[in-house]
């Protein structure tokens, strides 16, 4: 059933990874986020918001397409950071990768469960307390059953093996993009004008502050770059894909939420639904709960890329043998690695079936911006240490959009509670000790001299002789 030498297969085409980008990216942030700006921060100017978000996000997305053609493969910020910055620094990216993808696909399921207990309270079925959320989270909870066994679904889904997957997946995103379209188009027949002014309220630093709330839904392409070696043509595709999935969901974004703030002032707008009560407020109490649907579609796709997106983190780090060689075991007849994924989907189920939403929530913040420093930062190194290397796609202007992208993240790195640092604390000390007790010794680099030509071939890939080499640190 499994071996340990073989790769993954290649079956994704331009529009199927551009899918799973849009999956990752279109999610609870234009169906929450854009409502609970405007209404809490930004009013109208939640659209400035989302266009300084996506243009920070853009340099950072600039700097992965320039990796994505350049080294091919899987792990994403991870590989990257292995192959330009060191093994250490690629060890501490992956680690973190691991926690923030699990528990954002846990984070994820429970506003789904939310989401269907609502629609099922509509249509009349009540469901028992005790399975309705968390300890601690309402009177008589106990576990989030629905959430737990949503996360067991998308974890079945992906192990019967990443083209029947994706056709899927790629399914859900048409209907969740149809779904936005029909949003906009029929929302702009209830559009006022005058409820966009004054278009900034609270002035010109509330919509930056907004942005850095609605940042995190336009980050999704850096889970679509860690199916690298399951893309037919990756040096072509991933950077086309990630720029691709980017510009739609801004367009998508941008004019979403100004139809939205259209609708309704922006202080009457539902901070946590506000699509679906704003189209109720004028009537369309149907097309309110068909949003309420797609609103759950919207979220299972982004699911789906997160959780992709960690098993393969893990796969290239066992690969590289920072991991026990266990998780890089492919199934031979579906050629997914399905230990990860089930190991991964296991864990977000238990955090999803007992962790409140705030709590999972504040897992996922600190990992991503750190791996968008890494890979800025990456690409500025590899610019001077090796400025003749044919690049597929080349980042402009670097350094300024690196050091954009890098200035950016490290700003709302700094607006993150005590709390969360203190947790990511103990993360980077338990993956220190791994690594020093495991990784450090087990490693392609250590094992052998032998062993770094190796290494060199499983990360270099189809990218060629002339592809960077990874190093010790």
């Amino acid at each position: 059933m499994e071996h340990g030498g073989g790769g993954l297969h290649r079956t994704l085409g331009l529009w199927q990874l551009t899918a799973i980008g849009l999956g990752a990216i279109i999610g609870a942030g234009i169906f929450s986020l854009a409502g609970a700006v405007a209404h809490d921060i930004a009013g109208p100017g939640v659209t400035l918001s989302f266009l300084i978000a996506g243009a920070a996000s853009a340099a950072a997305a600039l700097c992965y397409a320039e990796f994505a053609g350049l080294i091919p493969q899987a792990g994403s910020a991870y590989t990257y950071g292995y192959a330009v910055l060191g093994e250490l620094a690629g060890w501490l990216i992956g680690w973190d990768l691991l926690l923030e993808y699990t528990a954002i696909v846990a984070v994820v399921a429970i506003s789904v469960s939310g989401y269907a207990n609502f629609l099922l309270q509509n249509l009349g079925i009540h469901l028992p307390a005790w399975m309705l959320g968390a300890p601690g989270t309402g009177e008589g909870h106990r576990v989030d059953l629905l959430a737990m066994v949503l996360c067991l679904l998308i974890t079945f889904l992906l192990s019967r093996g990443i083209k029947s997957s994706a056709r899927t997946e790629t399914v859900l995103v048409l209907v969740k993009v149809a779904l936005v379209v029909a949003v906009i188009v029929v929302g702009a027949f209830y559009f006022d004008a005058d409820n966009l002014h004054p278009y900034l309220p609270h002035g010109f630093g509330a919509a930056v502050t907004g942005a850095a709330t609605v940042f995190f839904a336009v980050f999704g392409y850096d889970a679509m770059t860690t199916a690298a070696e399951e893309s037919k043509n990756p040096s072509r595709d991933l950077p086309r894909a990630i720029l691709l999935s980017l510009a739609i969901a801004m367009v998508l974004y941008v004019l979403a939420a100004t139809v939205l703030t259209g609708m309704q002032p922006s202080a009457a707008l539902h901070p946590e639904s506000a699509f679906a009560h704003a189209f109720a407020a004028v009537g369309l109490d149907s097309f309110a709960e068909i949003l309420a649907v797609g609103a759950i579609l919207g979220i299972v796709t982004a699911m789906f890329a997160q959780l992709l997106g960690a098993s393969r983190i893990c796969y290239a780090m066992s690969r590289d043998g920072l991991l026990p060689r266990w998780f890089s075991r492919v199934d031979t007849r579906r050629q997914v690695p399905a230990r990860p994924t089930w190991l991964l989907g296991l864990i977000a189920a238990g955090i999803a079936g007992f962790s409140p939403i705030v709590t999972a929530a504040e897992l996922t913040n600190i990992g991503i911006l750190m791996a968008f420093v890494v890979v800025c930062a990456a690409v500025i190194v590899l610019r001077f240490r090796a400025p003749d290397l044919p690049r597929k796609f080349r980042t402009p202007w670097v350094p300024f959009v690196p050091l954009l992208g890098i200035g950016f993240s490290l700003y709302l790195i700094s607006k993150l509670q005590p709390v969360t640092w203190i947790r990511f604390g103990i993360w980077v000390a338990i993956g220190l000790t791994i690594y020093g007790l495991y990784g450090y010794r087990k490693s392609r680099l250590a094992t052998a001299s032998g062993t770094v030509a190796e290494a060199e071939e499983g990360h270099a890939g189809e990218a060629g002789e002339d592809a960077p080499r990874p190093v010790r640190s």
